[in-house]
């Protein structure tokens, strides 16, 4: 199995932290479901051209904070996540989008008030439209 896990060695924050990052993300936000087998230290270490022993502490990681679960002779699974889990995890991830997107717009020159005013207006155009054909007027 493949993860869409990206490593950037560019970036200050260790190789072990990149990758135990993405995969809680992949966990939490859903792509990969409860009981989704998860690739061998080994497998996982080669495609991301790092040290098996950096996967292995990434996967005790995890197993610690019960994101994963190992069954000696079958391998590492995803196990199953609370639903509070998820949200917090949705919660954290948009606010530090929108952490970076008012620090950039600060770095532009806008006002506090400029910047409320583009994400209403950004929430605005984003809100999706009834479903059923039948609209509030």
């Amino acid at each position: 199995m493949q993860l869409p896990i990206k490593v950037d060695e560019q970036r200050p924050e260790p190789m072990y932290h990149q990758i135990e990052s993405q995969l809680r993300g992949l966990i939490l936000g859903g792509q990969l479901a409860e009981g989704t087998p998860l690739p061998s230290i080994r497998e996982l270490a080669m495609s991301l051209k790092c040290s098996s022993i950096t996967i292995r502490r990434v996967y005790q990681d995890l197993e610690s904070e019960g994101y994963i679960r190992t069954r000696q002779g079958s391998g590492t699974f995803v196990a199953r996540t609370g639903g509070d889990d998820r949200r917090q995890h949705r919660l954290r991830r948009a606010a530090e989008e929108l952490e970076r997107a008012v620090d950039a717009a600060f770095q532009l020159g806008c006002s506090e008030e400029e910047i409320e005013e583009l994400f209403r207006k950004a929430v605005r155009n984003r809100v999706p439209e009834p479903k059923g054909g039948i609209q509030d007027e």
